[in-house]
């Protein structure tokens, strides 16, 4: 191996027993991660809110961008191990990807202003092309480095350094999550800001712009330690000689099918005939591992999908990288060796076994949080039904009889209490006070509907469409009907206020958790109104037909609650978030080190790809079944995932029962040794011939001597 060694200063200089290049790596890993997971963060809001694509497409093409971010590592990988070295590697393609966040950044540049005629911002075409163009450079570009980082990380240390080796990945795993942490919690933030020249908008550029300025920073802080690396020059083509190699073998065992030939202890040794002893026994090595792979797709298929048992707000997420923050350390120095201590030889697989089984235990506490949140969830119409609400906008109740015999009692200025379903589009109204009024009502079919009687019920009945779904990111959705017979302005939290006018409602508004004031104008007179808002409500607040300006103004006006807000406390949701979090932990970070030191020495960065590629493999795993399963109820999905990874985490336990750890390097060195013997043998055995052959060569010349006497 050729070897590119790091300055005399660097060798020698240790900070707490590492060497002083690994402070540059963790911080490079901390800024990248925090890059990507800053981005990601909003991705599918950018989707929904700013291309304006539905729920299905932006769930599509975000897990397929994530599982290209987890193919691309093969290629990062071949590169590094095969043509460019783990340093250039990471160098050249963190600026492809700096590249793709910049991209990112720019394709959300834009005031929109005009739309065209289904309301769709009529110049998308651009910004769509830019963050396809962003997310395909990001994705080559963390995938590429993303197997080579930890790699080259652990080429640091000396074999002297085996147990700081083996803390580096926990440490490594810990800036991993650090940056996603801080990212989580940051982008968001900025990506509510407002921002736009002509018109307030959520503040992309800006959510995509720090991501790429961390970008850049981590690119600059990796150079920066150049001259204190180690850096193991690539040895030929290695994936090329491996697939010959493995192709030869194949072909020649077929070749060799019939029994005349004597049977080999595996199929790998029927390469021997052409290729070097010690490449296959690399080979064996990584093939092995390879295939104790195969089961850990379906982890990455349920964890991958963490987000979505998030209720609101959506900054929730935080709880899992700061439970790994925590759970890393006291693993490492408390869990472990005390497992230890007790006598139990918690080998890397047996960790991971757990951690599967850990995770497959989150899905169902997820599933039974689930139950409780369908509960709480009102029930919308379907495609064949229709809802109706009744809301009595005058001073005196109202008696209405509906179809079926449905009979109710609306107080003045109240709605009734929930919203009552029908089948058929037209039904006959029947309306009593002081006169009475039948009227036919043709509603909408998959809609909610709220039926508005004035306090003259002789006038018109207006029909409102109401909100169909709980509004999405913790928002809550509210409007005023002005029940008055003349117009007012009405403002929410000092905006620009929006004429209402009499006997008339307003579009929705979103507005978020906590307390919001809403001001109420008519001329030179305004009322404040108060009103603390939870997550995911609907409200339609009423104006009274006998609202006047003064100190007690706000009990002019009537709440009706059409959605109510999220019931169940966020705090159920801790104990999935631990378990998956654990289950990570376990399964993850070992994963991550297992891979490194399961390794033979020139194929460190393959099979860092292939442990990546089973994150890969689980998000198509995630579309796949997501879209054969079409399963109505979250929680019955999630416990059909629970169900497959315990089924999962069953065969794997016994492939770790029956799979032997490696030490690649003292395999390597043996074969090496047998090569230095076999090459010793046989230049003893050229020397004793050669002697032989002098011997023989005199012995002839003393009889040709004889005979000629």
């Amino acid at each position: 191996m050729h070897v590119i060694a790091p300055s005399a200063f660097a060798q020698d200089v240790a900070v707490c027993g590492y060497p002083l290049s690994i402070f540059f790596i963790v911080v490079n890993e901390f800024c990248e991660r925090f890059s990507y997971y800053g981005m990601r963060a909003v991705l599918v809001l950018y989707f929904k809110y700013f291309l304006r694509w539905d729920d299905d497409m932006s769930t599509s093409i975000y897990h397929t961008f994530v599982a290209l971010c987890y193919l691309t590592p093969i290629l990062g990988a071949i590169v590094a191990d095969s043509w460019l070295g783990k340093f250039k590697t990471i160098i050249y393609l963190s600026i492809v990807y700096t590249l793709g966040q910049v991209a990112m950044a720019v394709s959300a540049i834009h005031d929109i202003t005009d739309t065209d005629k289904d309301g769709t911002p009529d110049d998308m075409t651009f910004h769509v092309v830019m963050s396809m163009v962003g997310l395909f450079l990001i994705a080559l570009g963390t995938g590429g480095i993303k197997p080579c980082v930890a790699a080259f990380g652990g080429d640091q240390f000396s074999d002297s350094q085996e147990k700081q080796r083996r803390t580096f990945f926990s440490v490594f795993y810990l800036c991993i999550n650090g940056g996603s942490l801080l990212s989580t919690i940051i982008t968001p933030i900025l990506r509510a800001q407002e921002c736009g020249i002509h018109t307030k908008q959520s503040c992309y550029p800006l959510a995509f712009g720090v991501p790429a300025a961390l970008m850049v920073v981590a690119l600059v802080v990796f150079i920066v330690g150049s001259g204190m690396y180690y850096k193991a020059e690539p040895q030929g083509n290695i994936m090329m000689d491996v697939c010959r190699c493995i192709g030869f073998a194949i072909k020649n065992r077929y070749r060799h099918r019939s029994g005349r030939y004597p049977k080999r202890q595996h199929w790998m040794d029927w390469a021997e005939e052409k290729y070097d002893k010690l490449l296959i026994a690399q080979i064996k090595m990584v093939l092995k591992v390879l295939f104790l792979y195969i089961p850990l797709p379906m982890f990455w298929t349920l964890f991958d999908q963490k987000g979505a048992l998030v209720i609101q707000p959506d900054q929730m997420q935080t709880v899992n990288p700061i439970l790994i923050l925590t759970l890393v350390p006291i693993m490492d120095s408390v869990i472990y060796p005390l497992i230890k201590k007790c006598g139990l030889n918690f080998t890397p697989l047996k960790r991971m076994t757990v951690g599967m089984f850990l995770a497959a235990l989150a899905f169902v506490c997820a599933a039974l949080v689930q139950v409780e949140i369908d509960k709480s969830l009102p029930t919308f119409p379907s495609a064949s039904q229709s809802q109706l609400k009744l809301l009595n906008m005058g001073a005196e109740p109202l008696k209405v009889k509906l179809p079926d015999n449905v009979q109710l009692e609306l107080p003045p200025n109240q709605a009734s209490e929930q919203y009552l379903t029908f089948g058929e589009e037209e039904i006959i109204v029947s309306v009593e006070s002081r006169v009475g009024v039948t009227r036919a009502l043709f509603l909408t079919k998959g809609v909610r509907e709220t039926l508005l009687l004035p306090a003259n019920i002789s006038s018109e009945w207006l029909l409102t469409e109401d909100v169909k779904a709980k509004p999405q990111q913790g928002n809550n959705a509210v409007r005023f009907i002005n029940g008055m017979l003349t117009g007012v302005n009405v403002s929410i939290a000092g905006a620009e206020p929006t004429l209402l006018e009499p006997e008339y409602y307003s579009n929705y508004s979103q507005i978020k958790t906590g307390i919001t004031t809403f001001t109420i104008r008519s001329g030179s007179e305004s009322c404040d109104y108060r009103r603390e808002f939870g997550f995911g409500s609907s409200y339609t607040f009423l104006i009274h037909s006998t609202f006047k300006f003064g100190p007690s103004c706000h009990e002019s006006i009537s709440a009706v609650e059409d959605i109510k807000p999220n019931s169940v406390h966020m705090a159920l949701q801790i104990p999935q978030y631990f378990f998956i979090t654990a289950g990570e932990v376990m399964f993850s970070v070992t994963g991550l080190e297992f891979s490194y030191s399961q390794a033979p020495s020139n194929m460190k960065a393959v099979l860092q790809a292939g442990w990546l590629l089973t994150v890969a493999i689980g998000n198509f795993i995630v579309l796949i079944v997501a879209e054969l399963a079409k399963i109505p109820e979250q929680w019955a999905e999630y416990v059909l995932f629970a169900s497959l990874l315990i089924a999962v985490c069953f065969f794997f336990s016994i492939m770790a029962y029956f799979y032997t750890y490696m030490d690649p390097a003292e395999i390597e060195a043996q074969f090496k040794k047998n090569v230095d013997d076999d090459k010793d043998d046989r230049a003893l055995k050229q020397k004793m011939n050669f002697a032989k052959d002098s011997v023989e060569s005199d012995d002839e010349k003393d009889e040709n001597k004889q005979t000629q006497l």
